[in-house]
């Protein structure tokens, strides 16, 4: 618990450094280069991160498990599992290449947005590398490259590049960010496991690795595919100009997501060790434990963005705004989802075929759910702004549904309820959103998220901590942990 709470305290340093970061560029991407060109952007972006995610073939896991059972030169497990997802990662980037449709659907792009595709192997390589260093509770490097390297590079450059190239701009400067990020992983991987002396290339074990991560591979492409689905489908069903807002409003929301992310890397390796020692019990417990802390924090930053949810769209322009009730849902899908993720964070090393059905399951469903919102809202004549609402409520529903089915499997599984909810949750979101409103409809529009957004964070954060917070859930902040 230590660990995690250790772990989680300085993933929590880097979301905030991580909020102040994204601004700027959501501003940059907005008022320079528009909503059309942020469409493109985003619908690239759906192929060339899914091609990066299915690499790592589920290693970002399965790493933890391997290292765990301590069979080998950590440094040579290492070296496998990077190898393994630079073959795929060099399949993907060239059949992209070959296909640049698949990025652009509608063919529409620039040779320079088209260079996206070599962003493939460095995502691949960055999530690996910091894995690794996650096992050994390196959080610090994950913050460092995440959270101040990648969004300050990505920020800076975009405004960089678009006097160098505008109509490239975004995608230039995407690549430019990940690569800094993953090669300041790189570095602090190589300090801290060594070279891989004495390794060698043996194609039959790295294809019995292979083999053995297709299920976490299988599930982590569901679980990204939940999170990316959306924008998949709509980019077929809307214009550049309103994904471009769709993707505007997920940016905002995808921010309390990497607050589960930050947990992610320790939690693997401290669940991998209870699960050899089949500590039940303790797995439950911990599970509980960052799930509740993760529904906190989520559901806290999901009030202070989704009332004031007008001005915050606002500052990408007027056209934005239409894409207010996609954020909304957008940021109850992320607190939903809370209990899915952590129940996953067990499920894959104690029943990864039942939790892969599952996931394919939600998958499913959120895609009926997407395109019967789209085909609904578009039948009653209602305009695209409702059409991107429809696929975030959609998103939200389905992932209701994830958490409520994974919590239950799991807890059927270790033979211990599996619950993040506490009512002091309710107590807290209540006067915390009715400041909230007060200020957002009594103030200056500017005024209301200078000083709402802080109001409604301060009064939430001090109903939790005083009725919500025990001795273990005070310890995530507690630099000495004893």
């Amino acid at each position: 618990m230590a660990a995690l709470a250790k772990g989680g305290r300085t993933n929590f340093f880097g979301f905030i450094l991580r909020l102040v970061a994204r601004i700027p560029f959501l501003f940059i991407a907005s008022r320079l280069y528009g909503a059309s060109a942020m469409g493109r952007f985003a619908s690239a972006l759906v192929m060339v991160e899914f091609a990066g995610m299915i690499a790592t073939l589920g290693q970002k896991r399965g790493l933890a498990q391997r290292l765990s059972e301590d069979r080998e030169h950590p440094a040579h497990a290492v070296t496998d599992a990077l190898v393994v997802a630079t073959a795929i990662a060099l399949v993907f980037t060239a059949l992209i290449y070959a296909f640049p449709a698949s990025m652009y659907p509608k063919g529409n792009f620039t040779q320079g947005e088209r260079l996206l595709v070599l962003s493939v192997w460095l995502l691949a390589m960055g999530d690996l590398a910091l894995a690794a260093l996650a096992y050994r509770f390196d959080v610090a490097t994950t913050v460092r490259a995440r959270s101040v390297i990648e969004p300050w590079a990505l920020s800076l450059s975009a405004g960089a590049f678009y006097f160098v190239a505008p109509e490239s701009g975004l995608s230039l400067a995407y690549l430019f960010s990940t690569a800094a990020a993953t090669f300041t992983a790189l570095y602090a991987l190589v300090r801290n496991y060594g070279l891989p002396r004495g390794w060698r290339f043996q194609p039959g074990h790295l294809l019995a690795l292979a083999n053995r991560n297709i299920a976490l591979a299988g599930a982590d492409a569901v679980e990204w595919g939940t999170r990316k689905l959306d924008v998949f489908i709509l980019r077929f069903f809307v214009g550049e100009a309103a994904l471009g807002i769709y993707y505007f409003a997920q940016q905002f929301a995808s921010l309390p997501q990497k607050l589960k992310t930050s947990f992610e890397p320790v939690l693997g390796p401290v669940i991998t060790r209870n699960v050899n020692d089949r500590n039940y019990a303790a797995i439950a417990k911990q599970v509980c434990q960052v799930g509740f802390w993760i529904t906190t924090a989520q559901a806290g930053i999901a009030l202070a963005l989704a009332i004031p949810g007008t001005g915050l769209m606002g500052l990408g322009g007027p056209d934005f705004v239409k894409g207010t009730g996609a954020l909304v849902f957008l940021l109850l899908a992320e607190v939903v989802a809370a209990t899915a993720v952590v129940s996953e964070g067990a499920l894959v090393y104690l029943a990864r075929y039942q939790n892969l059905i599952v996931s394919l399951f939600t998958i499913l469903l959120q895609a009926l759910l997407t395109i019967g919102g789209i085909e609904l809202v578009a039948r009653l004549g209602y305009g695209q702004g409702w059409w991107v609402a429809a696929a975030a409520a959609a998103l939200m529903l389905s992932l209701g549904t994830a958490s409520l089915m994974k919590s239950r499997l799991l807890a059927r599984i270790l033979g211990e309820p599996i619950n993040n909810w506490r009512w002091p949750l309710a107590w807290a979101a209540l006067p915390a959103a009715a400041v909230g409103f007060t200020a957002t409809y009594t103030l200056p529009e500017w005024a209301g998220m200078v000083l709402g957004i802080p109001a409604i964070l301060g009064i939430y954060v001090w109903i939790i901590w005083r009725k919500g917070f025990g001795h273990e859930d005070r310890m995530l902040f507690r630099k000495n942990v004893g």
